[in-house]
């Protein structure tokens, strides 16, 4: 995915092909924020400084994700 977006950022947003590949790697990054909350138990790192922190970051970059590429679809 990162080389595909280094290598083909213009195809990606200016083609209707890379416009739908775009918008599923922005359903991709959504659903895998939703299973973040919703699929994994709180267990695993409610309470643990480093694991919640990982939790925190990675929650971030899955929002960043999903934003990205959702904004650029819409755009």
């Amino acid at each position: 995915m990162g080389l595909l977006c280094l290598s083909s950022s213009h195809e990606l947003m200016e083609t209707n092909l890379g416009k739908k590949i775009v918008l599923g790697l922005g359903i991709f990054w959504s659903i895998r924020l939703f299973v973040q909350f919703f699929g994994y138990s709180a267990d695993l790192w409610k309470g643990k400084t480093f694991e919640t922190t990982v939790h925190i970051l990675f929650t971030l970059l899955w929002i960043y994700l999903s934003v990205v590429f959702l904004s650029t679809y819409f755009t």
